[in-house]
């Protein structure tokens, strides 16, 4: 079975969200990089945490509220920034890049679908592995 070494700053904030009861995996780029044998420039991860949900599980950490209505806060740990984004199902894209609207998910299969379906539409954390549902590893 194919394993992503999390760094510790990212596993830190999976357990602080685990802690409290809810999920937390690395979704997007990083899991992609991770796959090719690359050192991800960035992570990412997503939860079914709201953000006001997050906002109470990262209380000791400095947050930045980089996008809360569509679900997305920058944690600082160990120096670095990781965006901490809600599971969500995206509205129309008027801009081409934005979504007009957001709706927050608890499931995380309906997150991934938002995605284009590649490899960017899978997600990973050390106690469920991959979650590829729609192939992206092929």
């Amino acid at each position: 079975m194919i394993k992503i070494k999390i760094p510790s700053y990212c596993q830190k904030l999976i357990d602080s969200l685990n802690n409290c009861g809810f999920e937390g995996f690395l979704v997007g780029g990083c899991v992609r990089d991770a796959l090719l044998g690359e050192k991800p420039n960035d992570y990412d991860i997503t939860t079914n945490a709201t953000p006001d949900e997050m906002l109470k599980v990262f209380k000791d950490y400095t947050v930045i509220k980089t996008g809360l209505k569509h679900g997305t806060l920058t944690v600082v740990v160990e120096g670095k920034n990781i965006e901490v984004t809600t599971f969500r199902v995206d509205g129309e894209y008027s801009d081409n890049r934005r979504p007009d609207s957001v709706e927050f998910t608890k499931n995380i299969e309906d997150d991934l679908s938002r995605r284009d379906f590649t490899v960017n539409a899978m997600a990973y954390n050390d106690q469920n592995g991959f979650v590829d549902v729609f192939g992206g590893m092929k």
